[in-house]
């Protein structure tokens, strides 16, 4: 059935009742490849909520490269686990802001109407991790639009109760959109895993990207003192704009970058790159970091650890440049410094994290939103390196700048990554 895009910002149901089906970009395993071919409308039957679930009407969905590996099927394919098998399809999306549509039995905390945005983790009530421990311990932990079916590029989703935050009042549906998954996971690395105090000194890789700018804001709400790694000087103004002490612009110590293959005479003087590297993080910080912020992985690995201070801290949740790392272990046992694996957040955090957004105190970074028929393009821009930032889709919303109820900074506007 063909999709009329133009229609996407209009439902005929009042919250409390939900229509038959929905436009949705659908991924299915038949056609993984690039974006622009995996991704393809498609009316789909709407969900209904089950015990503790809701459905929530998607005004504006953020879009995240966890979905250009969905579309290409890698490195393993998502049909093969969460909750794909049931259904056969993948609707991608793990950032939303929208209006709670309808609410299963046993929810009481929300109701129809309601503005919220949504995190990213869900896990099952009956997981004794969820009642004591972690959420994001618990066996049944999975990543909602990327190992669920029902992501938000989509008129509507189906998500867990716990899920839904506040919609932050001075910000548009597009810009609450951008921020959770990527904000909610630099708080849990800084925050929770790395107890980030005030005084404290951090080194922040890709400082401004997606991961980097709430890294390099939360250091400042935080008290801390951070340096921000980036790839030009007009990043690194940004970044400086933020929060950071000073940056440093990676091009400038390009063969610390590691490769893997080096000959032993190109690791020695890649070597050499990376203590050079070093002394200028001291020169900006004043004393070695405290804390290493690390997404990228195997080209910045080594560093990171022959950087951080004795005793310090390198906190890591991706490997963009590959996650087998080769490094110098003998400068982690002798300087006793720590190794900390960090994935996403649980509910708790994600809830304090927003606060300081709805206070304006942490902004989000928003480099451009598309309309509903962008989806296949965003994810294609990704995967082609052309993106410059963080990207929106609207989807309920029939324009940018809706969905603002209160006076407030608003999210920057800027190109980064």
């Amino acid at each position: 059935m063909a999709v009329d895009v133009t229609q996407v910002s209009n439902v005929d149901t009042e919250p409390g009742e939900l229509p038959a089906t929905m436009s949705a970009w659908v991924i299915r395993e038949e056609r993984f490849g690039e974006p622009k071919d995996a991704f393809q409308l498609e009316q789909i039957e709407v969900p209904e909520p089950g015990a503790f679930e809701v459905i929530v009407r998607v005004m504006a969905a953020g879009v995240n490269y966890n979905n250009v590996w969905a579309a290409l099927g890698q490195p393993v394919s998502v049909m093969k686990y969460g909750d794909h098998p049931e259904f056969g399809h993948h609707i991608g999306g793990s950032d939303a802001s929208g209006v709670v549509w309808k609410v299963g039995a046993g929810v009481t905390r929300w109701k129809a109407g309601d503005e919220v945005v949504l995190h990213c983790n869900q896990a099952s009530y009956e997981d004794p991790e969820v009642h004591g421990l972690d959420p994001m311990a618990a066996p049944s932990q999975k990543i909602w639009g990327y190992e669920t079916t029902w992501g938000s590029f989509a008129q509507f989703t189906k998500v867990q109760a716990q899920q839904l935050l506040p919609k932050p009042a001075a910000l548009t549906w597009e810009e609450a959109a951008s921020y959770g998954l990527v904000y909610f996971t630099a708080w849990r690395m800084l925050m929770t895993r790395c107890k980030l105090q005030a005084g404290q000194k951090v080194l922040i890789w890709g400082a401004a990207g997606g991961l980097g700018v709430f890294a390099t804001q939360i250091c400042k709400a935080a008290g801390a003192e951070c340096v921000g790694v980036v790839n030009s000087d007009e990043k690194g103004a940004l970044v400086k704009s933020l929060g950071a002490v000073d940056f440093i612009n990676r091009s400038e110590f390009a063969g610390m970058m590691r490769t893997g293959k080096e000959t032993p005479e190109e690791e020695k003087a890649r070597f050499k790159e990376s203590r050079r590297f070093g002394k200028r993080v001291r020169e900006i910080l004043g004393a070695d970091p405290d804390i290493v912020f690390e997404h990228v992985g195997a080209a910045t690995f080594p560093t990171s650890v022959l950087t951080v201070k004795p005793f310090g801290k390198v906190v890591i949740c991706a490997g963009t440049t590959g996650f087998n790392l080769d490094f110098d272990v003998r400068y982690l046992w002798m300087k006793q410094k720590e190794i900390l694996g960090s994935h996403f957040a649980n509910a708790y955090e994600c809830l304090k994290a927003n606060e300081l957004i709805e206070s304006g105190a942490i902004r989000p970074v928003l480099w451009r939103t598309l309309g509903f028929d962008g989806v296949a393009e965003a994810h294609q821009l990704m995967r082609d390196n052309k993106h410059a930032g963080k990207i929106s889709i609207l989807v309920g919303a029939e324009k940018e700048g809706l969905g603002k109820t209160a006076d407030g900074p608003g999210a920057i506007y800027a190109e980064v990554g």
